[in-house]
C-alpha cells in the first residue's frame, strides 16, 4: 500500500463521515431521511473497514482480509478503542443490506446517531493524526 493511496482513503473516510453527520441533522419525519442516513452509514462503514485494512497493510499486517478480522486486528493495535461497537456495526450493516423493516431501520438509525457516528469520528481523527507520521 502506497502512502499517497492510504492518505486518499483517509480523506474519503472523512468526506463520508461528514456526509453522514450532515444527514443526521435532518428532520426524521420523512422515512426517506432515515433510509438516506442508513445508506450513508453503510457507505461510511465500508470505507472505514477498507481504510483500516489499507492502514494495516501499510504497516505490514496483511493477514486480515475480511471485515471482522480487520476490526479485530485494528482493535489489537489500538486503532479502534471499542471493538464490540465495531462488531455491532458490522451486524447492523449486514441487517440493512439483507433485510428491511421499519422497526429494524429505526433501531439502526438510533445506533448510528447515538453510537456509530462517534466511533467513526474517533477512528477518522486517529487516522488523520497517524497520517502525520506515515
Amino acid at each position: 500500500m502506497e502512502k499517497e493511496r492510504l492518505i486518499q482513503k483517509i480523506q474519503q473516510l472523512r468526506k463520508a463521515l461528514n456526509r453522514l453527520q450532515e444527514s443526521l441533522k435532518l428532520d426524521i419525519d420523512n422515512d426517506i431521511v432515515i433510509d438516506g442516513v442508513i445508506k450513508r452509514f453503510e457507505f461510511c462503514y465500508e470505507i472505514s473497514w477498507k481504510t483500516l485494512k489499507s492502514y494495516l497493510e501499510y504497516k505490514g499486517i496483511v493477514e486480515a482480509k475480511a471485515p471482522r478480522d480487520v476490526i479485530k486486528e485494528a482493535f489489537s493495535i489500538g486503532l479502534i478503542e471499542e471493538g464490540e461497537k465495531y462488531i455491532s456495526m458490522l451486524k447492523d450493516r449486514n441487517l440493512t443490506v439483507h433485510t428491511y423493516d421499519q422497526k429494524t431501520a429505526d433501531i439502526i438509525y438510533r445506533n448510528i446517531k447515538k453510537i456509530y457516528v462517534e466511533e467513526f469520528k474517533k477512528l477518522t481523527d486517529k487516522l488523520e493524526n497517524e497520517e502525520k507520521y506515515l
